[in-house]
């Protein structure tokens, strides 16, 4: 409390400054002499930590910290920095007389007499806790917002996707039905099998896109035609729209091939399609387009931060209702906006560069600048000698891989596992190709099984399978780029090229 009446040996100076400092009960302010004790106290220190004046003064100020920060000599350090620099200032719990704690902001200034030598420190508490808990709120709230958001958006995905779905395999169940009804018509049969195969294919392709969005996975770049990559891709963009949106490709000719992650680039692409849905809640038109673009020194381009350079360009523009400035800079930030951080961190790993440009009343356009690359020419599949060993445990499968293995000219082996396989490396100096399926049963999964062939048989080449996502099985079974993989279900063409050392991941 403010002293009653002016004490004789204080200045009036003095004492005005002694009511203003007490007539401040929002902040703790108070002195700490050179060995670190509380040598004034003011009305507001004794409102927030709990003592009177006459408890504390001359007691060190380490008991306001936690025993954590006791014990790590904090305070000792606090004052240390502040008379070696003048001024300290942290964060973080301090604890009342009573032992409860609140969160706070304090400051240390180093106080020197008019020769400038050190006589003691002035410091400043505030209580931060209602501010700190409405910060982690908010937090709490957008973290909520952004996972329903997503919730939101893989329920619409899953539900268009189920559909989809469905009618592949009524097409698969049917054709199977009609070919058991009347095997013996060869050319009736192979109608209908290559329509199954062509449904079964569809298949594939959406589960592949789903596990892009739903998780994060290691890039594995490959040389790439976007305009197919796009096209391909459409059918899942359309159900992300939803009726109420147009969806229209504006895909460039002769475009450049760029080498990049499919699977990341599709769901790089999905993600800002569900961006510019949401952007036009009473529907409107979305524009996915394609450009060739050469990026040089002195550009505009190249002073925004793009690299000089060839590039594809990828655009998404909504006619929406836009965005401010400051949105479009947050945004820009990588700060908003369903998964927008997964496209820039595709983009950023890839090479490239991302663009926004809105307005108000103007729409959005997000542009993907991706790093041109040569195309590599895709060999004719040729056949070709040499012996691969099979290791699968099922039955069926092994079937089915044994016999296309051998339709591509390989000379085939088998195993049921990873035991049996080892032995076999060991007897046939013949084996060219271990091609395995990752998840195996007797204790040992196909990665362990790679390494230990490699021991055995450093030259050997390796080709493992699962119908796992690449993500899923590097954290549970440590697939690394070390050795080339190929997704479950593959066809004959892809599995050709892998057998003959190709890196499609």
């Amino acid at each position: 409390m403010p002293p009653r009446r002016k004490p004789s040996r204080m200045t009036d100076e003095a004492w005005r400054l002694q009511l203003l400092i007490d007539s401040v009960v929002d902040y703790a302010i108070y002195m700490v002499d050179l060995d670190g004790r509380v040598a004034s106290w003011n009305s507001g220190a004794e409102r927030l930590k709990g003592y009177t004046a006459e408890e504390i003064i001359g007691q060190p100020f380490s008991r306001f910290f936690t025993p954590e920060d006791q014990a790590r000599e904090f305070p000792r350090h606090a004052l240390a920095k502040a008379a070696e620099v003048g001024k300290f200032e942290s964060e973080g719990w301090r604890v009342r007389r009573d032992g409860t704690r609140f969160w706070a902001l304090g400051v240390i200034d180093a106080v020197r007499d008019p020769t400038g030598r050190l006589v003691g420190f002035a410091k400043v508490t505030r209580d931060m806790t209602e501010r700190m808990e409405a910060r982690e709120a908010l937090e709490r709230t957008r973290a909520a917002l952004a996972q329903s958001q997503k919730m939101e958006a893989i329920g619409q995905l899953t539900g268009g996707i189920a559909h989809d779905f469905n009618n592949l395999l009524t097409v698969v169940v049917n054709n199977l039905d009609l070919i058991l009804q009347d095997p013996g018509d060869a050319l009736r049969t192979e109608r209908l099998v290559q329509s199954a195969q062509r449904a079964a294919e569809r298949g594939a392709k959406l589960t592949q896109q789903l596990l892009a969005f739903a998780r994060r996975q290691p890039l594995r770049p490959e040389p790439l035609a976007l305009n197919s990559l796009i096209a391909g891709f459409q059918a899942v963009l359309r159900r992300a729209c939803g009726t109420a949106i147009a969806l229209e490709l504006e895909l460039a000719n002769d475009l450049r091939a760029v080498r990049i992650d499919a699977t990341q680039f599709e769901a790089a692409l999905l993600n800002l399609v569900i961006n510019a849905r949401d952007a036009m809640p009473e529907g409107g038109a979305l524009r996915v387009g394609t450009a060739n673009l050469d990026v040089k020194p002195g550009e505009p381009a190249a002073a925004s931060g793009i690299a000089p350079g060839a590039y594809a360009v990828v655009s998404v523009r909504d006619t929406g209702a836009g965005m401010t400035p400051e949105v479009v800079a947050h945004a820009a930030g990588r700060g908003s906006g369903l998964g927008l951080s997964q496209v820039y961190g595709f983009v950023s790993q890839s090479g490239g560069h991302v663009t926004i440009d809105s307005g108000p009343g103007e729409g959005t356009v997000v542009r993907l600048f991706l790093p041109a690359g040569g195309m590599a020419a895709r060999e004719k599949l040729r056949r070709r000698g040499g012996t691969v060993l099979v290791v699968e445990d099922d039955p069926d499968v092994l079937q089915s891989t044994v016999e296309m293995v051998r339709g591509l000219g390989y000379e085939v082996l088998t195993a049921g596992d990873a035991i049996d396989a080892l032995a076999m490396l060991q007897r046939e100096a013949s084996i060219d190709v271990l091609f395995s399926d990752i998840v195996m049963p007797r204790g040992m999964n196909g990665v362990e099984l790679a390494r230990e062939a490699r021991k055995l048989r450093p030259e050997l080449r390796v080709l493992l399978s699962s119908g796992y996502a690449n993500a899923v099985l590097a954290a549970e079974h440590g697939l690394t780029p070390d050795f080339s993989f190929i997704g479950k279900p593959y066809r004959w063409p892809d599995l050709a090229e892998k057998l003959r050392g190709g890196r499609m991941h």
